[in-house]
């Protein structure tokens, strides 16, 4: 791969990494739910989803989605019924009492496992980042004599993706969860405010997953 066409790709990921979306919407929820791991967990979560598009789309899956464009419908259906499902949960939290900070001074946390796969399901059911990597991906794959084949450079790139885009994902994740684990403790009425917002974030993103994609 020529190296002045790998350095076009980190820039442009890198851009599209730090532009608040989806997926950095619901790191930050789930860092304002359950602290600063929860929201690491989550971006990790989402780079393993991203490390499963890469593989599908270096083993030519994107053809059968392009053939069969009502793949993406179905996709588009589960991802925002699971969304509204996390925004169910979030909001039920919320209803949660916890004691004032003398009698439970360590925040709740979510179960890292459980957040960890509902991050990388969320991004596995977002047909807009399968859309990315069939519009802007290929973009960046050389063709010519004495390139790499095609399947590798699409891994490359996923890696490069991936590493690009953890530590941006990682960083609003400690940030926002940083700000919520200070707020959490000044008392029970702030956490639930806090998990209201993380579940209309949650509802949010699925009535846009659902409208979005025609």
């Amino acid at each position: 791969m020529d190296i002045s066409v790998v350095l076009g790709f980190v820039i442009a990921v890198f851009l599209v990494s730090v532009v608040p979306g989806p997926d950095m919407l619901f790191i930050v929820a789930n860092a304002a739910a359950g602290g600063r791991r929860t929201g690491v967990v989550a971006a990790a979560g989402m780079s393993t989803g991203l490390a499963f598009h890469s593989v599908a789309a270096a083993l030519g899956l994107g053809a059968l989605i392009q053939a069969a464009p009502q793949v993406l419908n179905g996709v588009r259906i589960a991802g925002a019924a699971f969304l509204l499902y996390l925004a169910y949960l979030t909001w039920q939290a919320s209803r949660t009492q916890v004691g004032t900070p003398a009698d439970a001074p360590e925040l709740p946390r979510r179960t890292l496992r459980r957040t960890y796969l509902m991050a990388t399901l969320t991004n596995l059911a977002n047909p807009k980042v399968i859309l990315f990597y069939l519009a802007f991906v290929p973009q960046f794959i050389s063709t010519g004599a004495g390139s790499w084949p095609a399947t590798l450079q699409f891994l490359v790139l996923g890696a490069i993706f991936i590493l690009v885009g953890f530590p941006v994902d990682a960083s609003a994740a400690l940030l926002a969860g940083s700000l919520a684990e200070r707020l959490f403790r000044s008392g029970s009425r702030v956490r639930r405010r806090l998990e209201r917002v993380t579940a209309a974030i949650f509802a949010g993103l699925a009535v846009r997953l659902a409208v979005d994609v025609h």
